[in-house]
C-alpha cells in the first residue's frame, strides 16, 4: 500500500509517496517541496503532486495508487458535526479550509487523515536514529514523558505522553501563551513589544519574526548602533507582499553566527537564551524525563550557537532544586528536516 504524506507549514510544504519497509521505517519513493505562501490552496499542492505521481516514469503502476493519506498540518485541528477534521492555516491565512472530506474526494475517496504538525513530529521522532539527532544535553534519561519545541515561522509545543508502553503526542497551542520575562532587558523586551501588541506571546519573540523583533528591541533601545550598510540591506530583505518570504531573519542569525554584526550577535544570544528558558518551562510542565527534542526550521541553522552553553544555561535556570532536575534532562535538536513528513507517513501506515 502506498502513503502519501505531508508536512504543511507556513513557509514550506513538504510532500511524500512512501510506503514501509522493515518494521517502523517509511521508505521514500518520491518528493516534492512547495512554497507555502505562493500557492493559492493546499488542494492545488495535492493535485499536482497526484499529478507528478502519475507522469513519473520511474514509478511503477502499483507504486502510483495511493491507499492512504495523512497530513501534518500547522493550525489547530477542529471536528465537523459529522466528525471530520478540518483545519485554517495558522500562518498562511489566504488558504480556505482545508477539510479531510474534500482532501478524500481529490484521492478516489482513499482514507485521509489531518493532523497538527507537531504530533506529526512526535511520532516521526519515534522512527529517527541516532545520526537523525545532535546531543546537546546527554542527560540520565528516564523512562517517562518527553516534549518537542519547535520553532520556525512560528512556536509549536507539544508532549509525548508515556503510557508505559508507548508514547502518545498531545499537541497544544503553547506557544501562544503569554511571554514571561525574567530579567530586565527581557522586561523591557515585553515593554517595547506591548506597543505593537495587545497581548505578547513567546511565539511573537521565539520565531523567525520574532528574532527580528528582538533585533528592532535592541537597536531602538540604544544597544548598539546599526550601519547604514546593515540597516539597507534589512530594507531590501523586507517582503513586499504576503506571499514573499522574509529573508531578514535568515540575514540576522547568520550574520549574528559569524560575529559580523554586533546587533545580529546580542539578538541571536537573546533569542537562544529564551529558546533555552522556554524549552526549560516546557520541561517542568510535562515532566519529561526521558528527554526535550529540539524541532523546527531555525535549530539546524544555528547549530554552533546552541551548542555553547547559552541554551542549556536558561534551560536549567529554575527554582531551588528544579535546575539539576532540568540538568539531568537530556536534550537534542532534530537534525532530520523530514521528521514531520516521516511521522505523517508513519500515522498513516499503522491505521
Amino acid at each position: 500500500m502506498m502513503i502519501l504524506a505531508g508536512d504543511v507549514g507556513g513557509t514550506s510544504t513538504r510532500l511524500g509517496l512512501f510506503k514501509r519497509g522493515e518494521g517502523n521505517q517509511m521508505v521514500s519513493v518520491f518528493e516534492q517541496q512547495y512554497d507555502s505562501q505562493r500557492e493559492e490552496t493546499f488542494e492545488h499542492l495535492v493535485v499536482d503532486f497526484k499529478n507528478k505521481i502519475l507522469q513519473n516514469q520511474n514509478l511503477n503502476e502499483d507504486e502510483k495508487k495511493i491507499g492512504v493519506a495523512c497530513f501534518g498540518i500547522a493550525g489547530p485541528i477542529k471536528k465537523h458535526a459529522d466528525g471530520k477534521n478540518y483545519v485554517e492555516m495558522t500562518n498562511v491565512p489566504h488558504w480556505p479550509m482545508i477539510e479531510e472530506e474534500h482532501l478524500s474526494r481529490l484521492l478516489h475517496h482513499v482514507k485521509v487523515n489531518i493532523i497538527n504538525d507537531m504530533p506529526a513530529i512526535c511520532y516521526g521522532i519515534q522512527v529517527l536514529s541516532d545520526q537523525d539527532v545532535l546531543v546537546l544535553n546527554p542527560g540520565k534519561p528516564q523512562a517517562g514523558n518527553q516534549a518537542l519545541i519547535a520553532a520556525g515561522t512560528g512556536l509549536g509545543e507539544a508532549m509525548l505522553y508515556w503510557d508505559g508502553k508507548e508514547y502518545h503526542p498531545c499537541p497544544s497551542e503553547g506557544g501562544h501563551s503569554d511571554f514571561a520575562p525574567r530579567k530586565k532587558k527581557e522586561i523591557k523586551l515585553l515593554r517595547y513589544l506591548q506597543q505593537r501588541f495587545p497581548q505578547v506571546s513567546y511565539e511573537q519573540i521565539i520565531s523567525g519574526s520574532g528574532l527580528v523583533r528582538i533585533y528592532e528591541f535592541l537597536r531602538d533601545r540604544g544597544y548598539g548602533q546599526e550601519s547604514e550598510t546593515w540597516k539597507k540591506r534589512l530594507e531590501e530583505a523586507k517582503p513586499t507582499s504576503d506571499t514573499e518570504e522574509d529573508r531578514r531573519p535568515a540575514m540576522i542569525s547568520e550574520a549574528g553566527m559569524k560575529n559580523e554584526d554586533a546587533l545580529c550577535t546580542q539578538a541571536l544570544n537573546l533569542f537562544v537564551s529564551l529558546y533555552g528558558a522556554e524549552a526549560g518551562n516546557l520541561a517542568l510542565k510535562y515532566l519529561a524525563f526521558n528527554g526535550v527534542y529540539i524541532g523546527g526550521g531555525i535549530a539546524p541553522k544555528i547549530l554552533e550557537k546552541l551548542r555553547d552553553g547559552t541554551f542549556m544555561k536558561n534551560f536549567t535556570a529554575k527554582e531551588g532544586k528544579f535546575a539539576q532536575q532540568n540538568a539531568e534532562i537530556p536534550v537534542k535538536v532534530i537534525l532530520n528536516s523530514n521528521v514531520g513528513l516521516l511521522g505523517a507517513a508513519w500515522y498513516a501506515a499503522k491505521g
